[in-house]
């Protein structure tokens, strides 16, 4: 169930990510600039502010058929992710599986990031995901590490 669960997410957030993000040049979307311009959050009456959400799906398969282990992954959120963005952050594991660049389908462990950042703060936190995938990648070989960035800014009160 969680397999399959994680799949449906990964194609789904993969359709629903801004065609800014794919080419590389993150904006607002019409649909950020409407709920920011209607003061949707403000509407809510708890003090929300508007807050872009972000994931990032992390393999775990090395291409030696090793995984990337629990000390690695703890040291790698230790010393690339919680220094980006230390304020917090939530970490999700799960099993996953994607069509590799040669055409075969690979099952693996894999890790979702979620990460909340203010609207403001938008091109700041982009560097920061983008040196958080690319150390990744580095670091475990990685083909990719997909990131999902959701369209419309969500409504955040603490």
């Amino acid at each position: 169930m969680t397999n399959k669960f994680l799949v449906l997410t990964s194609i789904a957030a993969s359709l629903l990510a801004p065609a800014e993000y794919v080419r590389g040049r993150p904006s607002p979307s019409a649909a950020v600039r409407a709920v920011a311009q209607s003061g949707a959050c403000r509407q809510q009456g708890v003090g929300a502010a508007p807050f872009v959400r972000t994931e990032l799906f992390f393999g775990a398969r090395k291409p030696d058929g090793t995984e990337v282990s629990e000390t690695e992954w703890d040291d790698f959120l230790d010393k690339v992710v919680t220094p980006q963005f230390p304020d917090g952050l939530t970490v999700l594991t799960g099993r996953g599986q994607f069509r590799g660049s040669d055409g075969i389908v690979i099952e693996e462990k894999g890790t979702v990031l979620i990460l909340l950042y203010p609207r403001r703060a938008r091109k700041e936190s982009n560097r920061k995901i983008e040196k958080i995938r690319t150390a990744y990648r580095r670091e475990f070989r990685q083909q990719s590490v997909l990131r999902v960035d959701y369209p419309a800014p969500v409504c955040v009160s603490f």
